[in-house]
C-alpha cells in the first residue's frame, strides 16, 4: 500500500536487542531462519517482574538470545506470565521452555491451545489419508505429495512441549498487567482464535498476525477442516476491528514495525482481498479448474511444485474457493478424485 498512509514512528530494534515503546512496554525483536526472519515480541512490566507476549520459534539461536536478555538488567527480574497470540511455532514455539524454566502459566485462548496441541500429536505418525485426500482434489502432482509425506510432523519441530494447562484469553476478557489494563480481542481467518491485546489508556494495539502493515497474512484451509471458510471470518474480524478500536492506536505488529494507521491498513487489506474475489471470478468464467490452476488469478509470483510456499498457497486458494462457494457465486463438481470449480450461472 502507499507508505504515506502509514506512519511509523519507531526504529526497529535489532535482532536481540529490545526496545521501549511506551512507559513499561518493550520491544524485542528475534531472528528466525526463514524468508520471514523475525519476529517482534513484548515484554510489559508487571509487578516485580515482566509479563511476555510471544516467544520466538525454537532454535538455539532463540534460547540463547533468551538466556542473555532474561539475565541482565532491566528483564532479569523475573518473569511473570507468558502470554502467545496464537499458535504458530514463531509465537509459541519457546512457550514450554519458559514457562517450564520460569514456572509460569501460559496465557492462550481455548481453540489456539487445543488446536497446538493436536497438531504436535502428528509427529508421531504419517501423512494420514484424510489430508492426503485433500491435497489430491486440490489438484497436487505426485512430487508435492511426496514433498509432503516426507516433511509430514516438522511442525512439532519449532515447537517445545508445551504445558500441560493454560489459563485461557477470551474475546473482551480485561487484564490488568501491571498498573495498566488490557483488553482481549479475538480476531479470527489467519488462525482458530488469535488473541490480540489492545490498552486504551496508552493506546497501544498488540496486534499479532491479524493486522500487519506491509504484508497481508496468510488465511488458509487446512486439511483438519477441509470445508472451513477462514476468508469470511477474516473478513468479519476486520471489520470488527475497524468499528470497535479507535485509529489513533500504535500498531504493534508480529512481523515489521510498529505503524500508526490502523483503520487505513485494514480498509486496505479488505480491498485488496475483494480484487482477489473479482480475479479469481473472473479465472472460474469459462472452463472448470483446480485449487492449483488458479494461483496466477491469486498471487503476484509463480508458484511451482517445488516451492517452499506450495502448501501455503494452496490453504489460502482454497479458503477463497470456500469463501465464493458459500455465498453460491461457483459450483464445485469432484471427478476421479480432484475438485473442479466453475463460476455459477447468473440468477436472473
Amino acid at each position: 500500500m502507499p507508505q504515506e498512509n502509514l506512519t511509523y514512528p519507531l526504529q526497529a530494534p535489532q535482532p536481540g536487542h529490545w526496545r521501549e515503546v511506551a512507559q513499561g512496554v518493550y520491544w524485542v525483536r528475534l531472528p528466525m531462519p526463514l524468508a520471514l526472519d523475525h519476529i517482534n515480541v513484548w515484554l510489559i512490566e508487571d509487578g516485580d517482574g515482566f509479563a511476555l507476549v510471544d516467544t520466538g520459534m525454537r532454535t538455539e539461536q532463540t534460547v540463547d538470545i533468551w538466556n542473555a536478555l532474561l539475565g541482565a538488567p532491566p528483564f532479569n527480574k523475573r518473569l511473570t506470565r507468558v502470554f502467545v497470540t496464537h499458535m504458530h511455532p514463531d509465537h509459541v514455539g519457546m512457550a514450554g521452555w519458559l514457562t517450564r524454566r520460569f514456572k509460569v502459566r501460559l496465557w492462550m485462548s481455548r481453540l489456539e491451545y487445543l488446536t497446538c496441541r493436536v497438531m504436535l500429536s502428528d509427529m508421531s505418525r504419517e501423512a494420514p489419508p484424510d489430508a492426503l485426500e485433500y491435497f489430491r482434489e486440490a489438484g497436487w502432482p505426485d512430487v508435492a505429495m511426496e514433498k509432503y509425506r516426507a516433511r509430514f510432523g516438522a511442525f512439532g519441530k519449532m515447537i517445545y512441549a508445551l504445558p500441560d494447562s493454560f489459563h485461557r484469553l477470551s474475546h473482551g476478557q480485561e487484564l490488568r498487567i501491571g498498573s495498566s489494563r488490557w483488553q482481549v480481542v479475538i480476531g479470527r481467518g489467519h488462525s482458530p482464535e488469535h488473541a490480540c491485546l489492545y490498552n486504551a489508556q496508552q493506546k497501544l494495539l498488540i496486534s499479532g498476525d491479524q493486522v500487519l502493515p506491509r504484508i497481508s497474512s496468510n488465511v488458509s484451509v487446512h486439511p483438519l477442516e477441509p470445508a472451513a471458510n477462514p476468508m469470511r471470518d477474516w473478513m468479519e474480524s476486520l471489520d470488527w476491528i475497524e468499528q470497535n478500536i479507535p485509529d489513533d492506536v500504535l500498531v504493534m505488529p508480529a512481523h515489521d514495525d510498529c505503524f500508526l494507521g490502523l483503520h487505513a491498513r485494514v480498509r486496505h487489506l479488505r480491498e485488496s482481498q475483494t480484487r482477489s474475489f473479482e480475479r479469481l471470478r473472473d479465472a472460474l468464467a469459462g472452463e472448470p479448474r483446480r485449487v492449483t490452476d488458479v494461483f496466477t488469478a491469486l498471487f503476484s509470483r509463480p508458484i511451482d511444485a517445488h516451492s517452499s510456499h506450495y502448501h501455503l498457497a494452496t490453504g489460502e486458494a482454497q479458503a477463497c474457493m470456500n469463501y465464493l462457494l458459500e455465498r453460491g457465486e461457483i459450483t464445485r463438481t469432484l471427478q476421479d478424485g480432484v475438485a473442479w470449480y466453475q463460476r455459477a450461472p447468473a440468477v436472473a
